[in-house]
């Protein structure tokens, strides 16, 4: 045989080999393939899975809240009540509380203003206790600025009680803050 003839015969036997690989190769990269399909869908099932539980967490969460300051509105509309009961309290005399025709009366509102607030505390609404606080506009609204000898900033009168119902602000309550005399 000539070098010719060498080199076509081992030619022929690569292309033989090749043939026969190919189906080899194509079913290797097949399998390369279908596994790079199967691990993405893995990866979309997780995915799912995931963001299938946010969603049943938030979903608890929104319901826990609307459980929770479902009363929100109501209670906040109560609190204009409560206040003018607590106005009209302040506003009998000690004489009037003193007389005999009214002492009904008034122990009625006293009692009924007790039953108010057992109410608000039973549902989670507190009244705040500002006075002598440092201002929070989260929670206190400066109607005016009175000079006084306490720290700038410092709650020295409450005009109106502020409220919160659980850990939220249902009402913030007017205050005067000090301002440096002079």
């Amino acid at each position: 045989m000539t070098e010719h003839d060498t080199d076509k015969t081992e030619a022929f036997d690569l292309r033989e080999e090749t043939a026969e690989a190919a189906p080899e190769l194509a079913e290797h990269d097949r399998i390369g393939e279908l596994e790079a399909q199967l691990a993405e869908a893995k990866s979309a099932l997780l995915y799912a899975h995931a963001e299938q539980q946010n969603v049943r967490r938030r979903a608890e969460k929104e319901a826990a809240d609307a459980r929770a300051y479902a009363a929100t509105a109501f209670a906040r509309d109560l609190l204009s009540v409560a206040d003018n009961l607590a106005r009209g309290l302040e506003a009998i005399p000690a004489e009037l509380r003193a007389d005999e025709k009214m002492k009904g009366l008034v122990a009625g509102l006293d009692a009924t203003g007790r039953e108010l607030e057992s109410v608000f505390q039973r549902h989670g609404i507190i009244k705040m206790t500002v006075m002598g606080e440092t201002l929070d506009p989260n929670r206190h609204q400066a109607m005016f600025e009175l000079a006084s000898d306490e720290k700038p900033g410092t709650v020295v009168q409450e005009m109106q009680p502020g409220y919160m119902i659980k850990d939220r602000l249902l009402r913030p309550a007017l205050v005067g803050v000090a301002k440096a005399a002079g």
